[in-house]
């Protein structure tokens, strides 16, 4: 229990919950945090410059030795609200869809969907940081986390990944799991469940520390309709069926 262990996790209101406990100095004195984007945190993981990461699931299959190392997850169990195609047309008008840079489940995801679900060809584009301002008349994009939700407003079509998911499957879906690559003691493991689970029973206080020009949403809603964090049997199952599709 001396090491200090390498914790990487995404900067996204949907953590907050999550981290809150973790940030406290009770918790945070054992670990080193750091913050990113899903797809660098997934790096980082694969890379090992971290030991756990709160990771894109669908980089599971490209580690060595993946464990999901806690019962706290980013999940959905319908519409999700932060996930989501944005367009100024209709589905069946699109012909282009930009994919977010900071994703890696949510690009798959979209995919599974548009060949499977909504059974669409499109043409797929690799974004860059200022894509958004280019999703406009056939082009259409695939926005996460934060911005997605303070662009809910701006755009006439918007397909929720998470209900399509839903809607396809019968199933939840999960985005993000702590994730290791290496055995992690159980004793850290009880702590670090803990630490997790402190902030999903204080949600008041974790919505009076974001600054109200965060709050794009309403929080409230966000972390106990949208958001889902418990791992339940129907979540691994919902977790196991992407992965099987990957």
């Amino acid at each position: 229990m001396d090491k200090r262990w390498r914790i990487g996790a995404v900067s996204y209101l949907n953590t907050r919950p999550l981290l809150l406990g973790i940030e406290q100095e009770s918790f945070k004195n054992r670990i080193d945090l750091i913050k990113s984007y899903p797809a660098k945190i997934a790096l980082d993981l694969i890379e090992g410059r971290i030991d756990i990461g709160l990771v894109p699931v669908a980089i599971i299959p490209l580690l060595a030795h993946p464990q999901i190392v806690s019962k706290y997850v980013i999940g959905s169990e319908g519409e999700v609200a932060s996930v989501a195609i944005f367009s100024k047309v209709p589905m069946d008008q699109i012909e282009c869809i930009y994919l977010d840079y900071q994703s890696r489940t949510s690009v798959q995801l979209a995919k599974v969907l548009l060949s499977q679900f909504w059974k669409k060809e499109v043409k797929f584009i690799e974004a860059e940081e200022g894509y958004i301002d280019h999703i406009k008349d056939t082009t259409a994009g695939i926005i996460i986390g934060d911005r997605a939700l303070a662009h809910l407003d701006q755009y006439e079509f918007i397909y929720d990944l998470g209900l399509a998911w839903k809607q396809h499957t019968g199933l939840p879906f999960v985005y993000a799991a702590w994730v290791a690559n290496q055995p992690i003691p159980l004793e850290f493991i009880t702590l670090f469940d803990n630490a997790n689970a402190y902030g999903l029973a204080h949600l008041p206080e974790v919505i009076a520390g974001i600054p109200q020009s965060e709050q794009v949403y309403d929080l409230h809603q966000y972390y106990t309709q949208n958001i889902s964090y418990e791992l339940t049997p129907l979540k691994q199952k919902g977790l196991d069926t992407f992965l099987n599709l990957l």
